[in-house]
């Protein structure tokens, strides 16, 4: 379970609600965020964009980026997205012989593995005081994958397997809304979240002692909760909202093994995780006739997000305790990160007809450390991204966009870099990872009701 795997795709998404009211003076348009009146005449454009959340490369196990804002649509209202990710990621070992066999290439290979994620959202307009919300996400995800080459430094020839992580989630938020009073809302409720993964350890870079090594964690469920408000001026399309989900605690049970033996340096037992607990800051509004502008801000707690599975943690002690000669005989976490994740995403939505709207915006994420881990060598990013929204009916739409991320450069650490022992961050330096990338396409079905 990795930083790789990675954030990030962060957020194209705008929401751009666009009406022409018959009752504004001067034939003004403005732009309209509960006025939803089929019946009445007024035309709708709603240049909902597609939201890029998370990127699995990006920032820690970041992935969906766990948006609020379908709940905070108007009246009823359904939709559902799908994300592919195409990420480009190798990097260079050093010139080191306990890392490439001799003359050898020096080159990781691209490690970096398609993905695909989705969300979905129900909003429910209960009355006109509370409203009820159903959202589903994939927030954290993992996955890549060392190819097998003959330098043997992050793959193993005699097995034929490279170096892999994978990690999978979903989550389910339930959420009711309340408005005592015009325009403002609070919110909260329950959040169901599973996850699951695994990670193996292939090659020259892990040593002897975890060369061959395997952890499966296997799918555990656990509760937390959310709560948050809003503002909304519907006449100039203003919508504000924070929003914090509480971290989740797992007992994880993991089944070790090294090349299939299993592992029994201590007495099993289970492995504690906390997903962690973030904050989302969300605002648009009205800048101009037809133009919206948005953004979007996220803490993520990383810096107290550890795994260090039972066995692991007993054999990395004696590995430790023997490297150092007695001077260290802690074990060391298979996962860490080291710094909080903050992102950034700013945008403009720009209605073109009636039917037609396109968005674009910038992200920028700050990572969770440097050096990274050899499963996630990724330090935050920039990014671009443009969308385009079709109304077939006032009622329902399409978007579709597509977003470039420029990695940020990083160095890769086999693990015990941060620990305090003379020398130990030279030897934990494995690689460098520079000029990296990745591409996001996103397609999203919006429905009113």
């Amino acid at each position: 379970m990795e930083k790789t795997v990675s954030k990030e795709c962060a957020e194209l998404g705008s929401h751009l609600e666009i009406v022409k009211d018959k009752n504004v003076n001067n034939r003004m348009k403005y732009f309209l965020g509960r006025k939803f009146q089929l019946k009445s005449g007024s035309i709708i454009f709603s240049a909902v964009g597609v939201f890029f959340s998370g990127y699995s490369h990006a920032s820690a196990l970041e992935q969906s980026g766990q948006s609020i804002l379908p709940f905070l649509e108007a009246g009823n209202y359904a939709e559902v997205s799908a994300f592919a990710i195409d990420p480009s990621v190798s990097g260079v070992i050093h010139d080191r012989p306990d890392l490439v066999r001799p003359n050898q290439s020096r080159q990781t290979g691209d490690i970096g593995q398609d993905n695909q994620f989705y969300t979905a959202a129900l909003k429910l307009q209960l009355t006109d005081q509370f409203s009820f919300g159903l959202l589903y996400d994939q927030p954290f995800a993992a996955k890549s994958a060392y190819p097998v080459l003959p330098n043997n430094s992050y793959s193993d020839d005699v097995s034929g397997e490279g170096t892999t992580v994978n990690v999978k989630s979903q989550n389910l938020s339930f959420i009711l809304g309340y408005s005592p009073i015009k325009n403002f809302q609070v919110y909260g409720g329950p959040v169901y979240q599973t996850v699951e993964g695994d990670v193996s350890f292939r090659g020259m870079a892990y040593t002897e002692a975890f060369n061959g090594y395997n952890a499966k964690f296997k799918e555990e469920g656990e509760l937390g909760w959310l709560v948050g408000g809003s503002y909304q001026i519907p006449e100039i399309a203003l919508k504000a909202a924070v929003t914090y989900r509480s971290k989740i605690k797992y007992d994880f049970q993991v089944d070790e093994n090294i090349f299939g033996e299993p592992l029994q340096y201590t007495a099993p037992a289970k492995t504690r995780i906390e997903a962690p607990q973030s904050v989302n800051i969300d605002f648009q509004t009205g800048i101009a006739e037809k133009t919206l502008a948005y953004m979007n801000l996220r803490w993520v707690n990383w810096k107290k997000f550890n795994i260090r599975p039972t066995q692991y943690d007993a054999l990395t002690a004696i590995y430790m305790d023997t490297l150092t000669g007695g001077a260290y005989k802690q074990g060391i976490d298979l996962d860490s990160y080291q710094k909080d994740q903050y992102s950034v995403t700013l945008g403009l939505g720009q209605q073109l007809t009636d039917r037609w709207s396109i968005a674009s915006d910038i992200g920028w994420d700050s990572g969770s450390g440097h050096p990274a881990s050899t499963l996630g060598p990724v330090n935050g990013f920039w990014a671009f991204g443009l969308g385009a929204q079709f109304n077939p009916a006032p009622n329902y739409f399409i978007a579709a966009g597509v977003k470039y991320f420029w990695l940020g450069n990083t160095k890769a650490e086999g693990g015990g870099y941060f620990l305090p022992i003379e020398g130990i961050k030279e030897f934990s330096e494995q690689a460098e990872f520079k000029d990296n990338r990745a591409i996001v396409y996103a397609l999203k079905f919006g429905y009113r009701f």
